[in-house]
């Protein structure tokens, strides 16, 4: 670290007393306003040039050795011993014979900075200065000779939780004020010895931990408890400890070793429980009782944060102002501990004021810059764990340490935060603390069975490396937005799962007569008593008030086609095609012919798969539904009758949605493929050569990536996942005729599990049985062989699945990506068959009509699409955007409903704008000529035969009425006529 970066750290230290107080409580709101979501979407950048990529242990977990050479029993070594304990750190990693191990590792990481810790009893057995250890002393001295001459910065930590058991027993540790003295001492004999080859010292790590929960839960050595006083005295006495150690490098070490010094503090991110004042200072008040308690002192003002001392009274401790200003400023940089600490697992939740706690790093380093006046802050420790029997493959921990690294990288980029170092934790597996061996926390897989302790690398290691070696997240070609266009005959869609249906033409459903009261307020009054007489007419399809709306609702997204699915239990409810339901089918028939006049192609669903509802006609439904192989002949007769009856219109077939669901059994997806194909030849032999259109059946696909890339037992359960989520329906089709390979092989070894057999009937009737192919996704998954939690591992396909902390959830993950990569599987899988996205979209609120998260969905997702097919070669036919209206796909729509009311959302909008520039056009570039499509003005042909309906039913009114008063005027001038002549009484 250059001089230049010294002197810019320690003013920032020097200018920390001028922050406000509470300065800190504008982050909660800052964040809120932050545009969601591309605050969330992950950001390609690097780190400065000058940042320290760290990695780091501590003694008590790795050294093990724990009498060897002279050293001192510390209180770890007598805390583990204690109780019903049978798990001790005596050998941990065993760091003390391995530091060739340990040193190979940190080379291959690539590491500038490697933090490790003193062992004060290894030094000093008894904790002081005449019972100096000279072995201890030189195991030290050779780890850190090592460092330099490959040149990794050594970051030392003098107290990391292992107090000489000696000074615990004698003095009763960190309760007594003596250690201030005691400490001093010990720290002075390292900065001689060391301090030559050391630039960056922690006093002491995590004093919250050793204050609350070595002297207060009794969680950690040395296990003291049930005096609700005693950590504010320890943590009071660890301050002045502090400040003493730096005050003596300050004034006797610095101007020649030029170093710096500081104290580091571990801290919970945490969020308001509700959206109030009150909550935002519960949540301040939480992270003064935690990281205030030892910063503010350090960086502010000498003194305890108030909200600690309005809450805690006379428990807390207090200073004379002399001793403020004694601690007050005493740390060169801000070094933040954050992760699977015990200051972020709180324990309970008597800090968390009602509120809860978050795992957001960039918040807290925000808080922290806010609060504490800008310091550059050091992140000292930063990583998660994995369960103690995972191996080598551990991308649960690289997930988080990706997403804790992004975070402090946006931290600098876009909050303008000085973040100066990042430090992974930890180098190696070993003893961890109070869940001893349970779980592991290392970069490098340690196996405690072997002579050795044989390290090997994991996962989140290769990782890390790669990250080091790029200095962060570089924006690859890849990353990029694509610019370009589509081409002309591009299919631009909307889908929905079904359209509202109107039996009866809402305008002539009420026989009743109306008088028009044209010279008052204009409205109509009913005429009680009065029918109107039939018009005498045929129905129209402008009869149906729903058709004319959900028309003129895609019409206004801008779309040439509109993807819906028929209801085959309701359109033959007998399950006999010869009694269909002729009135739904003529409103499908109006759908279809109305969706033309507005150039609109529909593209119809004969079958719609969910599992909530078989939609099969009763007579299927009751009679095993599919696994009855004459479903699949009805299914053939159904798709005739479709055929037959709304061909005319309809050129694009989808026989099939979806099917390849999980949940349908091998038994009834070999029944649902036989349909598909019968479906099909039905098409191809008897309405092709007259209809001119084209069928095939949409597959759900969603992505599925590799935990890591880079892993080949990662690759093969991502293949796996592919070919039994949509191989299994599409290799039969657009393939080989059967089932995939890989499917065949692998429930072979389950005898518990059979995968039927096609006949070499069925076999020539299901392959190339498609026109394109269809799909639906929507999001993408992780998946790894390695078992970490049994609530997401298939145990038949042995496989975990997990997703990038990283992601933007809602409530599935948003991975623009991959559509590409799905996209990419399809051309390379079935040569260059043509592909439809028959369904692509996000789920949000429906309250939200500023939609923000799906005008970013649908502007990244069709953008990975222009990259298939401009980049890749993919032969893409069309988009379809999902869905329509809340109404009938809720939390998808481009329309929302308050009431009876319908609002358009700023999604429909941009959706609409992509489509008008068919992509994304080169700025500058000449325009794409495209011939238009055939003018129509459906709301002209729709008002005209509105208004002339209209105008007929209110004709039919006045002529009733005008007949009315022709009558009764008869009547009276016939009554003085009929009663001269006797005829009225």
């Amino acid at each position: 670290m250059g001089a230049l970066l010294l002197l810019l750290l320690l003013t920032g230290a020097a200018t920390g007393v001028t922050a406000k107080p509470n300065s800190g409580l504008k982050t909660w709101g800052r964040f809120s306003r932050l545009p969601y979501p591309g605050d969330k979407a992950f950001l390609h950048d690097t780190f400065p040039a000058e940042f320290m990529w760290a990695v780091g242990t501590a003694a008590y977990q790795v050294e093990g050795a724990f009498e060897k050479d002279g050293k001192g029993l510390s209180i770890w070594d007598t805390f583990t011993r204690g109780g019903n304990r049978l798990v001790t750190g005596d050998v941990g990693s065993d760091s003390y014979h391995n530091v060739h191990a340990d040193v190979r590792a940190i080379r291959q990481l690539g590491v500038s900075h490697y933090r490790f810790s003193l062992s004060w009893a290894r030094i000093f057995p008894n904790g002081t200065r005449g019972s100096y250890n000279e072995i201890g002393t030189n195991y030290y001295r050779a780890l850190i000779k090592k460092l330099k001459e490959m040149r990794v910065q050594p970051v030392v930590t003098l107290y990391h939780w292992d107090l000489p058991e000696h000074l615990q027993q004698s003095l009763g540790g960190w309760t007594n004020p003596q250690l201030v003295d005691i400490f001093k001492d010990y720290a002075d004999f390292c900065f001689h010895t060391f301090g030559d080859d050391v630039k960056t010292w922690i006093t002491i790590d995590n004093p919250f931990v050793v204050a609350q929960h070595g002297y207060g839960t009794g969680v950690v050595a040395p296990g003291v408890k049930n005096n609700p006083e005693l950590p504010f005295r320890v943590g009071h006495i660890l301050l002045k400890a502090h400040a003493a150690v730096w005050h003596l490098y300050h004034h006797r070490y610095r101007h020649r070793q030029k170093g710096r010094v500081s104290m580091a503090l571990a801290s919970h991110w945490i969020r308001p429980s509700q959206t109030c004042r009150e909550s935002l200072r519960e949540c301040q008040c939480s992270l003064d009782h935690v990281l205030g308690w030892f910063a503010r002192p350090l960086f502010t003002d000498g003194d305890y944060p108030p909200c600690m001392k309005e809450r805690l009274g006379s428990k807390l401790p207090s200073f004379s102002p002399e001793e403020r200003d004694f601690v007050k400023g005493t740390a060169d940089f801000f070094a933040l501990s954050h992760g699977a600490a015990l200051s972020f697992q709180l324990i309970n939740d008597s800090l968390k004021f009602g509120q809860k706690e978050d795992l957001d790093l960039r918040m807290l380093l925000y808080w922290i810059n806010a609060e504490y006046d800008k310091p550059p802050i050091f992140v000292v420790q930063s990583g998660w764990y994995v369960l103690g029997n995972t191996k080598t493959e551990d991308p649960k921990h690289m997930y988080y340490l990706k997403r804790f690294i992004a975070e402090a990288l946006k931290s600098i980029v876009i909050d303008g935060v000085n973040v100066i170092g990042y430090t992974a934790w930890s180098l190696i597996d070993g003893f961890e603390w109070y869940r001893e061996y349970g779980i592991r926390r290392g970069l490098y897989y340690v196996d405690f069975n072997t002579p050795d302790m044989k390290r090997e690398p994991k996962t989140s290691a290769n990782f890390y490396r790669t990250v080091i070696q790029r200095n962060g997240f570089p924006e690859l070609p890849e990353d990029r937005p694509a610019q370009g266009v589509f081409p002309c005959d591009f299919a631009w869609g909307v889908s929905a799962n079904s359209i509202q249906v109107e039996t009866v033409p809402s305008q002539f459903a009420d026989p009743s007569v109306y008088l028009w009261n044209i010279s008052n307020n204009g409205e109509l009054i009913k005429l009680e008593g009065l029918v109107a007489p039939p018009l005498r007419r045929a129905l129209r399809c402008a009869d149906y008030a729903t058709i004319r709306q959900q028309v003129e609702e895609i019409r206004q997204v801008g779309v040439n086609h509109f993807h819906f699915s028929l209801n085959w239990s309701a359109l033959v409810p007998s399950g006999d095609v010869s009694r269909p339901n002729d009135t739904l089918l003529g409103y499908y028939r109006c759908f279809s012919r109305q969706l033309l006049r507005a150039n609109v192609t529909p593209v119809v669903t004969l079958w719609h798969h969910t599992r909530q509802r078989s939609s099969l006609p009763a007579l299927l439904n009751n009679n095993s539904k599919w696994l009855n192989s004459k479903t699949a002949e009805a299914f053939a007769d159904y798709a005739r009758l479709c055929y037959r009856e709304l061909g005319a219109h309809v050129k694009m077939w989808i026989t099939l949605n979806e099917p390849n669901d999980e949940m349908v059994s091998y038994q009834e997806g070999h029944q649902m493929l036989r349909a598909h194909a019968l479906a099909w030849h039905a098409y191809d032999r008897e309405f092709r050569h007259l209809q001119r259109g084209q069928v095939s059946l949409a597959l759900h696909m969603d992505w599925v990536e590799p935990a890591f890339l880079f892993s080949r037992e990662d690759v093969e359960p991502a293949k796996r996942v592919l070919d039994f989520r949509v191989g299994w329906f599409a290799e039969p089709i657009f393939g080989s005729g059967d089932y995939p390979v890989g499917m065949r092989s692998w429930l072979r070894q389950l005898s518990s599990v059979s995968l039927p057999v096609f006949n070499e009937v069925d076999r020539g009737l299901v392959k190339g049985s498609y026109d394109f192919f269809a799909i639906s996704h929507f999001s993408t998954k992780l998946v790894t062989h390695a078992k970490e939690d049994t609530y997401t591992y298939s145990a038949m396909l042995e496989v975990q699945h997990m997703i990038d902390t990283t992601w933007i959830m809602s409530p599935r993950p948003v991975v623009p990506s991959g559509l590409r990569k799905a996209l990419n599987w399809v051309n390379e899988h079935y040569n260059h068959v043509p592909v439809y996205v028959m369904a692509n979209g996000v789920q949000e609120d429906p309250a939200h009509f500023k939609d923000n998260l799906r005008v970013y969905y649908l502007y990244n997702y069709i953008n990975e699409a222009l990259k298939a097919y401009t980049l890749d070669g993919v032969n893409l036919k069309g988009y379809f955007a999902y869905a329509l209206s809340d109404q009938r796909d809720p939390g998808f729509g481009f329309y929302g409903n308050i009431q009876d009311e319908v609002i358009i959302k700023a999604s429909l909008f941009n959706y609409r704008n992509l489509i008008q520039h068919n992509g994304f056009p080169i700025q500058g570039a000449d325009p794409q000529n495209c011939p238009g499509p055939p003018q129509s003005c459906v709301s002209c042909q729709v008002l005209s035969k509105t208004v002339l309906g209209f105008l007929t039913l209110v004709g039919s009114g006045i002529l009733i009425t005008l007949g009315l008063i022709i009558y009764y005027t008869a009547k009276r001038q016939r009554r003085p006529w009929l009663q001269s002549r006797g005829a009225v009484k």
